[in-house]
């Protein structure tokens, strides 16, 4: 019987725990403006599909790089006396900092305008190549390169249009470049029972029936993350759009309820296939 009420008593030290420390715990991502080898006006508009692809994926914290100096420029107006009384200004201390940097290079970016035979243009079409980087902001090291080629859009009415139709051709194969360079980590929100734990991650994030978890306990030691393994954990069933219920071995759960009880962080990293 006793075993049952411990159990009992560290699922409810779990939901406790979790309900008082819960942040948003997603890697922050920013994005910095591509670079081109070609003078292109559509170079934003490669590096804005990516940021909306990324943030799509509803896995990051997403920081956008790529107006930053507008953004700089709107905080120091902000100061000028024009603003001193009014209750809109930005907190000039309230910009996210980024963990990873993804940058881009565009290698080409033709656009080419389809002509009726009396010379008038009737449309366009496009293709892109581009290859992206992943810096870590901590240490300043970056992945190798990853190349990505667009398959040529179809016709289009506007030359924008081209170029974001050859950007959507890229898109389950930018989301394997996500999924494979930034592991979905999640949260343990809540304790279903003595074997059953509910994490923040699901259906949009890409997790399925049968995934397996890594579940670690992070502790900071000189302002550095330090990991140690507890056990494994495998999603059973998914629960809405971002959550997944998953089964633990009852004699690890005690010790998940322990660390998150002593404040300690405990995540969960999807083990990739």
């Amino acid at each position: 019987m006793n075993k049952y009420i411990i159990a009992f008593a560290v699922a409810l030290i779990c939901c406790w725990a979790t309900a008082n420390t819960q942040t948003d715990n997603r890697t922050v991502v920013g994005v910095s403006q591509f670079t081109c080898d070609v003078s292109s006006p559509y170079t934003s508009l490669v590096t804005e599909k990516v940021v909306e692809m990324l943030t799509n994926t509803h896995r990051f914290q997403v920081v956008d790089r790529t107006s930053r100096e507008k953004i700089e420029e709107e905080l120091e107006l902000q100061k000028s006396e024009a603003f001193l009384d009014s209750k809109n200004t930005a907190d000039q201390y309230s910009a996210v900092a980024a963990e990873k940097i993804i940058t881009g290079h565009i290698i080409k970016i033709p656009v080419y305008a389809v002509k009726n035979r009396n010379g008038s243009v009737r449309g366009y079409t496009g293709s892109v190549a581009f290859q992206l980087k992943i810096v870590d902001v901590e240490t300043g090291i970056s992945t190798e390169a990853t190349s990505f080629q667009g398959k040529t859009s179809e016709e289009c009415l506007s030359a924008e249009s081209a170029v974001t139709m050859a950007m959507q051709s890229l898109q389950n194969e930018i989301y394997e470049y996500f999924r494979i360079n930034f592991p979905v980590t999640a949260t343990i929100d809540r304790c279903l029972s003595e074997k059953t734990i509910l994490i923040g991650a699901g259906k949009e994030q890409g997790i399925k029936v049968g995934d397996k978890f890594t579940v670690e306990s992070i502790e900071i030691i000189n302002n550095r993350p330090y990991p140690t393994t507890i056990c494994e954990c495998k999603v059973k069933k998914l629960a809405g759009e971002s959550f997944a219920e998953c089964e633990v071995s009852k004699k690890y759960m005690k010790t998940i309820g322990e660390k998150l009880q002593n404040g300690i962080s405990v995540r969960c990293s999807l083990i990739i296939k």
